[in-house]
């Protein structure tokens, strides 16, 4: 029990940094980012060729840049692009970069995927104990992203960034560089979805392109909305809710013996997008809403006394 506990939590730790990824880009700046795996597909891969070769974290910082890297150039060809079209662009990069990791068996070992990734702190103990650290690990990198994150979403990068997504053309008319935010948006967004490609890659310890499909963009966005769209800590939230909602429909198993595995996995995935639409019901700010900002958290306080 305790093992699956453990594991449950560090799955819930890779659905979360890829949520505040995509709460900056999407939550925070507006930017829809329907290629979502192709990222955590990125760095996940990265992380497994060159973990073996040059070790686990300079891999990892590796997987940030590279995701990072293609992020900021998929930005640069497409950010200009009215919402829906960015949204179709998105989608097929990610769609590209599953076929490349299908159908280049040189680089990626194609539909056989790659084993034998090594986990780091593997040494530290007993199955349960080494999965206890990695468990630490993987908490304390969400919090280094929250921290960070929500450190950007206070500052006047964040500020500039959420008066885009209110209105762009009022925002560039105040001087800001709109493009040059939204790209640093993405590029900042996509580090941190190659880092938790990289994190999913390492406790597997094994990948194939089965593992990188449409659904991880779905979760992440039920994710950013259960939460509460640009709320990181509801972003949070929304994360552990779903991952709970996924595990515990797991055990409907044990009461309902009159449908099979397919079925049950059909209605697993009913049940959730039931409680989404039930959620945007009757919350359709989310579990923990973005905090409204004020002038007096922006500007210092001119009174004088008198």
């Amino acid at each position: 029990m305790i093992a699956y506990l453990i594991t449950i939590t560090i799955l819930v730790c890779v659905a979360a940094l890829v949520g505040l990824a995509l709460n900056l880009q999407w939550g925070l700046a507006g930017l829809v980012n329907f290629g979502v795996v192709g990222f955590v597909a990125i760095g996940a891969y990265a992380a497994a060729l060159l973990a073996p070769e040059i070790g686990w974290l300079p891999a990892m910082a590796v997987s940030a840049a590279l995701s990072a890297a293609f992020s900021a150039g998929l930005a640069l060809l497409a950010i200009r692009l009215e919402e829906n079209y960015l949204a179709i662009v998105t989608i097929g990069f990610g769609e590209v970069v599953r076929l490349v990791i299908l159908n280049e068996p040189w680089l990626t070992n194609g539909a056989l995927g790659i084993a034998d990734i090594p986990r780091p702190f593997a040494a530290l103990g007993d199955a349960v104990g080494g999965d206890a650290v990695f468990l630490v690990f993987a908490v304390a990198l969400v919090a280094l992203a929250f921290v960070t994150l929500e450190g950007m979403a206070r500052s006047p990068f964040g500020r500039a960034l959420r008066a885009i997504r209110d209105d762009a053309t009022v925002t560039s008319a105040l001087g800001k560089n709109v493009f040059a935010l939204r790209v640093r948006a993405f590029a900042v967004g996509g580090a941190v979805m190659g880092i938790a490609g990289a994190l999913h890659a390492y406790y597997l310890t094994y990948i194939d392109p089965g593992q990188f499909t449409p659904i991880v963009t779905a979760y992440a966005f039920m994710a950013v909305i259960a939460g509460g769209r640009g709320s990181n800590v509801g972003l949070l939230v929304g994360a552990g809710s779903i991952m709970a909602l996924l595990e515990g429909t797991r055990f409907l198993k044990d009461f309902i013996t009159v449908i099979d595995g397919v079925q049950l996995s059909a209605l697993r995935l009913g049940l959730i997008g039931v409680g989404i639409v039930l959620l945007l019901i009757l919350r359709p700010q989310g579990l923990a809403p973005e905090p409204r900002r004020r002038t007096s958290d922006v500007l210092p306080d001119r009174t004088t006394r008198s």
